[in-house]
């Protein structure tokens, strides 16, 4: 169906909701309860859920004993390589309150370049979530070289949700909405509703805020295009206010879907 607002999220057959590292990681590993507890009560109700999980890296930063986000790509692969299995056990280990199994989905971005390759992990998901598995989908860092990245997972999440024809995108960050210039600025207004083609030329979008991601307000509009572009509606909003957000409750910044072509 064509979600048209953020009242009708409820009523989505099919979400993807992507979370970034800073929110379920670190000070914030908590917070993935509360977010499983959001997405089970979803998928309860029927919706077929996709949760696009930034994290590898920043969860194997403490077990290899490392403070800060390394800058040479093996370092960053290896560290991907043990928080990735990490990550999904903490993950599974909260969906086992709600009887729900994950499902680990890495990608590259030449696996969404790819005709075959791209059908192979439309293929992929559809069966699992037509199992009512919840598939956890993450770019696969420990392979990915600098030159073929998605660059952030907002464009992944965004090309997911086009690859699986979802009815809505759901970007989850550190802050509660889209404002019209850094929410730390005084007279700060936060943005309710974004019409399809809007360029959102007269407002000032800042950049990531956190040691730990590679996105910001500039990568989520990005990648809110990308979607919107495809017939995808949009929401931002705080990792806190995922529960709210699923519920189609008035949080966050709606953006509109483009009309079919």
């Amino acid at each position: 169906m064509v979600i048209v607002d953020r009242t009708q999220l409820p009523l989505a057959k099919r979400v993807v909701v992507k979370v970034g590292s800073s929110s379920i990681s670190g000070a914030n590993e908590s917070k993935i309860d509360s977010l499983v507890e959001a997405l089970a009560a979803a998928h309860a109700r029927g919706t077929q859920v996709i949760l696009v999980s930034s994290g590898a890296i920043a969860t194997g930063m403490p077990l290899l004993k490392l403070d800060s986000k390394p800058e040479d790509l093996p370092t960053s692969q290896a560290l991907a390589a043990v928080g990735q299995s990490r990550l999904i056990a903490r993950y599974q280990a909260s969906l086992e309150r709600f009887g729900i199994i994950a499902g680990q989905v890495l990608l590259t971005s030449g696996d969404l370049e790819g005709e075959e390759t791209r059908q192979n992990a439309a293929r992929a998901m559809e069966r699992l979530v037509e199992l009512r598995v919840l598939p956890i989908v993450n770019e696969n860092d420990t392979v990915a070289t600098q030159e073929i990245r998605f660059g952030d997972n907002d464009r992944l999440a965004a090309l997911v949700a086009v690859l699986v024809q979802a009815d809505a995108l759901v970007l989850l960050s550190d802050v509660d909405a889209l404002y019209d210039m850094p929410p730390s600025k005084p007279g700060a207004a936060r943005i309710e509703f974004v019409p399809a083609g809007a360029t959102l030329d007269d407002i000032e979008i800042g950049g990531t805020s956190t040691g730990v991601g590679t996105g910001g307000a500039v990568t989520k509009v990005g990648a809110a295009r990308v979607a919107t572009d495809s017939g995808v509606s949009v929401l931002l909003t705080s990792t806190d206010n995922v529960a709210a957000a699923l519920d189609g409750q008035p949080v966050g910044t709606f953006f509109e879907a483009a009309a079919a072509g």
